[in-house]
């Protein structure tokens, strides 16, 4: 709607200059008794009208309210004054370049907030009620706690219950953003949202729908969203003071030279009788290179210069307040798996015992996982790297919660956790190991043949990145994961990181992250999120600026995000600081540049030296000047080097 309004006024203003141009030297714009007048006014009017009835709408509704002193209020009266003088194409095109800028920076703060709840896919569509022997599909809100559910294989998990009957595993990824799937036996909890992936099991419900964890991210979402209000725009800052400057100048250049002259006061200071018309013509020209078309114009395409040029690098900024702010980011938190590790597990140690080599101790485990499908079956079958002879394989049982049980070569091999070894009632004598990972223990014949280790791998730019974020000046550095705390410690360690918090559900993550806002000063520091998964889409709305690794992240993270790393690359955290100090700078200079010309022209108009023609340089040409200025980043190829 907004772009066909825009496309209206720009033809209708097409349309003013052609015919301004054809009866430059006989119109008359000041006598409406003159048909060229007309001729002229009328597509120029039209065109005002089309694009600037809600700034004056706004102006008026202001003026109610007793909100006199604002950007709207000074380029009403700025443009209406030019109609008055006559300079209509001053007045349209100051309208129309606000609406084009207002529209694409709106546009692109707003766009990415409209359809959250609705991509938001942790949210079952039905439940299977267990009624009588049978089941019967009701939607989730429906569902009464005590109530009994079916989750079949390959189903995402409603509502919250407790496991009356079944063993299954369950990938958690939506909510905890870990790789390494969990194990349901009867009497263990199951949340929302979790995906059921071997077996049936039967849930008995403790929450209703609207206490579930699923529900309380969806209202995380909202919340956070609803609470996180966008960066002030600079103009208003500074309208608070200029506005009615520049306003109250203009009325006494207009009433107080012919009052003093009149009035006999200080007429030996006036070279001749000083009119009413005069002054007000000189008020009229001080309001217009008063005008702030310069500064509506050069500060958001600056900033969308800023945008364009992160683009180029990778990351994109989906507003100017963000690519602002970014600069001033004082505490920045991670997410682990996916952010600061690959999300893919490989093997980091085997350890055989009991005289089994390293490579047989690779093969009985690559046996024992050769019909699974679990990651970390697969991340075994990569690190033996030979082909398995399935045929080999005379029987193969999957032990939910333990691990799997495999006949082969004539042997019995067990692979799995630590309870697998304690099956029967004598265990298997093994080796106690407590290290930062996943491990997966392998005994032949019930002789404890080793464990293999697996872990997140991290990213190879992680350290470096970190640590040049912090010689930069950000001053915190918290990782916040899902993950076990052994886990979370190897990988807090080996980057030095100034914090870790571990086991952490979604509503946990934001928590933390508002108890580190506290310790900020808000209106200088802000708090910055990088994560990659579903489940941190609460806290990367809650946060200052949410950043989301959008290459191999989902799409509901990259959606809730404010900032998105396109290429998946850590390193683009340093090409977004520096070009959101270099934006600021040239944003500042060219505010100070648009004040400085504003000031000399000012003064010049208000002493009867300026005419319209230099207001209109005052305005329009220092605009110019300031869109070129700002794109100069655009060629800029300086980074943050590790």
């Amino acid at each position: 709607m907004i772009l066909k309004k825009i496309s209206y006024a720009g033809a209708f203003f097409a349309i003013g200059l052609l015919t301004d141009f054809y009866f430059l030297k006989n119109a008359d714009k000041s006598s409406p008794f003159n048909i060229s007048f007309w001729y002229i006014f009328v597509p120029y009017f039209i065109a005002y009208i089309i694009s600037g009835y809600d700034i004056l709408g706004k102006a008026l509704k202001g003026l109610r309210k007793g909100d006199l002193f604002n950007e709207n209020f000074l380029m009403s009266i700025a443009t209406l004054g030019a109609f008055a003088i006559g300079e209509f194409p001053e007045a349209v095109g100051v309208m129309l370049f606000f609406k084009v800028g207002e529209y694409f920076e709106d546009r692109a703060v707003n766009h990415s907030r409209k359809s959250i709840k609705k991509l938001l896919k942790i949210k079952a569509e039905f439940a299977n009620l267990w009624v009588d022997g049978k089941t019967k599909q009701v939607p989730p809100e429906e569902v009464k706690v005590d109530d009994v559910i079916v989750v079949r294989p390959g189903e995402r998990i409603p509502l919250d219950g407790i496991v009356i009957q079944g063993q299954s595993n369950v990938d958690t990824s939506a909510l905890t953003g870990e790789s390494v799937p969990r194990a349901l036996s009867p009497g263990d909890e199951a949340l929302s949202g979790m995906v059921n992936l071997n077996a049936m099991i039967l849930l008995k419900v403790t929450r209703p729908f609207e206490q579930s964890t699923v529900s309380k991210i969806l209202q995380l979402v909202e919340k956070a969203a609803s609470q996180k209000a966008p960066t002030e725009k600079f103009i208003s800052k500074f309208s608070r003071y200029y506005t009615p400057s520049v306003v109250f100048a203009a009325v006494l250049i207009a009433i107080l030279p012919p009052i003093f002259y009149q009035s006999g006061i200080m007429q030996s200071l006036f070279t001749h009788q000083e009119t009413w018309s005069e002054w007000v013509y000189r008020s009229l020209v001080f309001l217009v290179i008063a005008c702030p078309c310069a500064l509506v114009l050069s500060i958001p395409v600056g900033f969308f210069g800023g945008i364009g040029a992160s683009a180029k690098k990778g990351v994109l900024f989906k507003g100017s307040n963000y690519l602002e702010a970014f600069r001033s980011i004082h505490t920045m938190v991670f997410d682990k798996t996916g952010t600061l590790t690959e999300g893919v597990f490989k093997v980091v140690e085997v350890n055989p015992a009991n005289g089994f080599s390293r490579d047989e101790l690779l093969r009985f485990a690559a046996l024992a996982e050769s019909h699974s499908t679990h990651p970390i079956a697969r991340s075994i079958s990569e690190a033996y790297g030979k082909k398995i002879e399935e045929s080999s394989i005379e029987h193969y049982e999957e032990i939910p919660a333990h691990g799997v049980k495999v006949v082969a070569e004539g042997k019995e091999i067990l692979a799995g956790n630590d309870r697998i070894l304690h099956l029967s009632d004598k265990a298997i004598e093994h080796k106690s190991c407590v290290t930062a990972g996943t491990v997966v223990h392998v005994a032949v014949d019930r002789t404890y043949a080793g464990y293999i280790v697996l872990a997140d791998k991290i990213r190879d730019d992680a350290k470096q990145t970190i640590q040049k974020l912090k010689s930069e000046g950000i001053k915190k550095i918290v990782m916040l994961t899902g993950d076990d705390k052994e886990a979370a410690e190897r990988v807090a360690r080996e980057l030095s990181l100034d914090q870790y918090h571990a086991e952490l559900l979604p509503q946990q993550k934001i928590e933390i992250v508002q108890q580190l806002e506290k310790a900020l000063d808000r209106k200088k520091e802000k708090i910055a999120f990088v994560g990659d998964g579903i489940n941190d889409a609460p806290v990367l709305v809650a946060s200052d600026i949410g950043i989301a690794m959008g290459g191999l992240g989902s799409d509901m993270a990259v959606e809730a995000a404010d900032v998105v790393l396109m290429k998946d690359r850590l390193t683009g955290l340093l090409d977004a600081l520096y070009i959101s100090r270099r934006t600021r700078n040239i944003v500042f200079g060219n505010i100070l540049m648009v004040f400085l010309v504003k000031a000399f022209f000012l003064v010049s108009g208000a002493l009867g030296f300026a005419t319209m023609w230099e207001a209109v340089f005052a305005d329009v040409g220092v605009a110019i000047f300031a869109v070129l200025n700002s794109t100069r980043i655009l060629k800029d190829k300086k980074h943050l080097k590790l």
